[in-house]
């Protein structure tokens, strides 16, 4: 099902595709939108977070066809024809594989209480399947390496590491 979430044809507008989520989305965006911009103002994904602005914090990181990337700093015409997953996505992840209401990273976090204020905590847990998908940190150093690009102001890194390497251990890493 194609859902149509802009004005056909406005001066000015990209007509771009994207499967947010797993509904697929035909959009009209101005060429300077970033993905960050669309997802929150346009499409109401306020989960993913504008921290910094620069790609210095982590909090906007979401998935595109898997991979982690800081959506603050792409433009969503660049990302025409791709798969974006939000944090609002991630139990939608889980549940397509047949498991549970939430991901194995989000009840990993609420059980080893892997955040305080939670700001943060979108970006993290995107980030946190990003970094499992990429199959290459193995050791908490390497965790903790992967990971510092997400920033977090109250400093519930330990409790983040810990979760991590829980659902890496499960086997659970989409």
């Amino acid at each position: 099902m194609l859902i149509d979430s802009g004005s056909p044809g406005a001066v000015g507008t990209i007509g771009i595709t994207l499967t947010i989520n797993g509904e697929r989305r035909a959009l009209q965006v101005a060429p300077w939108t970033t993905l960050l911009d669309l997802l929150r103002e346009r499409l109401d994904l306020t989960g993913t977070k504008k921290g910094c602005d620069h790609g210095q914090c982590g909090a906007c990181t979401v998935l595109v066809n898997g991979t982690r990337i800081n959506s603050c700093l792409t433009l969503a015409v660049m990302k025409d024809g791709a798969e974006i997953t939000t944090v609002e996505g991630l139990a939608g992840l889980a549940q397509r594989e047949g498991k549970n209401s939430l991901h194995p990273i989000q009840e990993a976090f609420v059980e080893h209480d892997a955040f305080q204020c939670g700001y943060c905590t979108p970006g993290q847990l995107c980030s946190s399947v990003g970094l499992m998908n990429e199959g290459h940190a193995k050791t908490r150093d390497e965790i903790r390496e992967a990971m510092s690009g997400n920033i977090c102001r109250c400093g519930a890194y330990t409790n983040i590491v810990d979760a991590i390497e829980e659902v890496m251990h499960q086997g659970d890493a989409r």
